[in-house]
């Protein structure tokens, strides 16, 4: 309460928010600076704490919200509007971070400033490939080192392709703190259709994700009560997660009870659209784990392009979208003038998890929509773009639509060729919540791409391992230049189960054929795993963890699979496997670097749910001048120098390539000629002696042990 006889005063301050950067369509190079720093939910730089009420944001001081003044709502990080405060880590104090908006071609540079007091951070610029400047990709410990507290890093990169695309930190669990926004490579084309920004997540207004993190691997006890995990609609399970609401573009609400509508009444993202026009959506997925799948009420949506690369339109109800990848749509803007419920819901059968923001026609009233989602009915079904499994139930009336049965509109973009003698298949299984055939992957301790000869976390260690034993270590897949590459990525044995989407850097690779387990077309629940895929070792295949897996029919070797799309192949560059099943993807192997391929559930990553992909190292360019190094420091005897030294050119070191050939040879050669030194001294010494001896001078004598008997 506050003293009698005071007024009170509460001056309503607009700071504008980190506005978007776009770039002059003329320029070659585009310049912008982005801080990444820590902030508080529900906090006005000015005014301090404020609350939610009918949509709008008030001071905490306000008790009449009907005749005080509002907060501005851009100012604020409101996430889902829970009051309790929630530290974010977000760049240029925004959720998302600021739009970075350039055209194709151009030269990006973005300074990147940490002001985290005690964390590191890099950037990721997700979907680009970064063809010539691989030190620019954003991982750390593998590309480039960390980003210390108060330093800064200036990425610089051609911006291709075009498309949908973002940036998030790769650092731990900095993502889902807050650390991502939208980077958007436009075309060079005239007239383009108006455009809105969609990323859509979960949220926890509790917990940040490393707590998340550590509940996953723990176990999530609440009030001495096992919080059960979310069941999906194929029956599956997915990972510890405890999520409290849904975002687009970093605004939500709580709801206290679905069933009844009540919820906390903070705002949403507002999407305004002239009726009569067409609009592009450009959809991200930013989330930790859960896919939504999204829709417009009383609208259908066109789906045009995928992770940055166009397909033949298709128009459906909806579409699921997991973490990492990214959907375009366009939507006309047809209705009756009014507001529409844009609505994104978690697969989660056993919970609601919901996002919702709001599709307003232009002169329509500021208020919620009070429209209502498409009755699916037999004879008017609802198609959904991208299951990750086979069926819904029967009685919902859906119909999937699977991302390998879209078709590409790049022209003469076939799916790269077998040729004989330059063709290589590999075969991944992700499984568990951290594992890559059998092993989990160890970051090493210095930069990998700069300093290949520092590293000390080789997997050789774990070819003396027995099948089904678990091993963490720099997991690496070598790939010869202009190779065809075709992966099989998998998610069987004992310990599949959720879906996995799944993220390459450096290649928007070729989509050939997604494979399914069977499920039962009634009630859309999982039965048995795949098929098309056996598990080498004794145990069948439900109780093995199936490190090592290859084509149940060996005729499907070498390119030989059935059903392969190959003249018109969409292409992604995340892409998620189905439990029990598989996606077959392949690549030309023609952008030397390092790649890393992981599932994009931020949890599954940090537990070692990925590999790189070192292709063609000896053409990898050099790195900029002066690009910073780094390493353990750990006190060596010098005993310990020349083990040291031979573990770094080991037979199954983490890279080979031409430049690892010279540096052998090198060594040969410096050995070779330290001997013949040795060995012509040697002589000399042994002449010398035979003359000291002619004028009796001490002659030495060898000491030789005494062989035991």
């Amino acid at each position: 309460m506050w003293p009698s006889g005071y007024h009170i005063f509460i001056f309503i301050v607009h700071l504008s928010s980190a506005a978007s950067y776009k770039c002059d369509r003329t320029a070659r190079v585009c310049e912008t600076s982005l801080t990444v720093q820590h902030y508080l939910t529900m906090t006005h730089p000015v005014n301090s704490t404020v609350y939610p009420s009918r949509g709008k944001l008030y001071d905490y001081r306000v008790n009449d919200p009907s005749t005080s003044a509002t907060v501005p709502v851009d100012d604020v990080i409101t996430a889902d509007g829970w009051e309790a405060k929630r530290l974010v880590i977000v760049v240029n104090r925004t959720l998302p971070g600021p739009d970075i908006v350039v055209y194709e071609g151009q030269t990006l540079i973005v300074h990147v400033t940490n002001s985290l007091a005690s964390d590191s951070v890099t950037i990721h610029w997700h979907g680009l490939h970064q063809t010539g400047t691989p030190y620019m990709d954003g991982v750390p410990f593998v590309t480039q080192c960390p980003i210390a507290a108060g330093q800064t890093f200036t990425y610089e990169f051609q911006a291709y392709p075009s498309g949908t695309f973002w940036y998030h930190s790769h650092v731990g669990s900095q993502r889902t703190k807050g650390m991502f926004g939208a980077l958007i490579i436009l075309r060079n084309e005239t007239n383009p259709i108006p455009e809105h920004i969609l990323q859509i997540q979960e949220w926890n207004h509790n917990w940040d994700s490393d707590y998340g993190f550590e509940m996953m691997v723990y176990g999530l006890v609440e009030n001495r009560t096992q919080f059960i995990p979310s069941e999906s609609v194929d029956g599956t399970l997915f990972s510890l997660l405890k999520a409290h609401s849904g975002l687009i573009n970093g605004r939500g609400r709580y709801y206290f009870n679905y069933e009844t509508g009540s919820h906390n009444e903070a705002p949403l993202t507002v999407y305004k659209v002239k009726q009569g026009s067409v609009y592009r959506f450009r959809a991200i997925g930013v989330g930790a784990l859960y896919p939504f799948r999204v829709s417009v009420d009383g609208h259908m949506i066109t789906v045009i392009e995928s992770d940055g690369f166009p397909i033949q339109p298709v128009t459906v109800e909806s579409f699921i979208i997991n973490p990492g990848e990214r959907y375009d749509f366009t939507l006309v803007a047809n209705q009756t003038i009014g507001n529409y419920w844009i609505r994104g819901r978690t697969l989660e059968m056993n919970r609601v998890t919901m996002a919702e923001a709001i599709l307003r026609y232009d002169t329509a009233p500021e208020n919620d929509p009070v429209t209502t989602r498409k009755e699916c009915k037999v004879g008017d079904v609802c198609h959904v773009l991208n299951c990750p499994f086979q069926f819904y139930p029967a009685s919902e009336n859906i119909e999937c639509i699977f991302f390998d049965q879209l078709r590409s509109t790049v022209p003469n973009d076939p799916a790269p060729e077998v040729v004989e003698g330059r063709f290589s298949e590999y075969f991944l299984n992700f499984f568990s919540e951290g594992m890559v055939n059998g092993k989990m992957f160890k970051f090493p301790s210095v930069a990998a791409l700069s300093q290949p000869s520092a590293i000390t976390t080789q997997c050789e260690k774990c070819k003396g391992m027995k099948m089904m034993q678990m091993c963490m270590c720099t997991h690496t897949l070598n790939l010869d230049a202009d190779d065809t590459v075709q992966i099989v990525l998998s998610n069987i044995g004992s310990q599949a189960g959720m879906s996995h989407p799944i993220h390459m850097h450096g290649h928007s690779f070729y989509v050939l054929k997604t494979g399914f387990g069977k499920y039962n077309a009634t009630t859309g629940r999982f039965l048995s795993q795949t098929e098309d895929l056996a598990c080498l070792g004794s145990l069948p295949k439900e109780q093995n963890m199936c490190d090592e897996v290859i084509w149940a029919n060996q005729s499907w070797r070498n390119g030989n699979i059935p059903g392969l799309e190959l003249n018109n192949p969409p292409r992604k560059d995340t892409i998620t496997i189905p439990g029990g099943g598989y996606v077959v993807i392949r690549i030309k192997a023609n952008n030397p670097g390092l790649w890393f391929l992981h599932c994009h559930i931020e949890f599954h990553a940090t537990h070692g749910m990925g590999l790189l992909l070192n292709e063609s190292f000896a053409n990898v360019p050099k790195a900029p001048p002066g690009f910073p190094t780094c390493s353990n420091f750990e006190k060596v005897s010098s005993a310990n120098v020349d083990s040291i030294e031979t573990n770094v050119f080991a037979a199954d070191t983490l890279f080979s390539g031409n430049i690892f050939v010279t540096i052998f040879w090198i060594v040969v050669g410096v050995s070779a000629a330290v001997i013949l030194s040795l060995i012509v001294a040697l002589v000399i010494v042994l002449r010398s002696s035979r003359k000291a001896k002619t004028k009796g001078s001490f002659e030495a004598v060898a000491c030789y042990h005494a062989e035991p008997r």
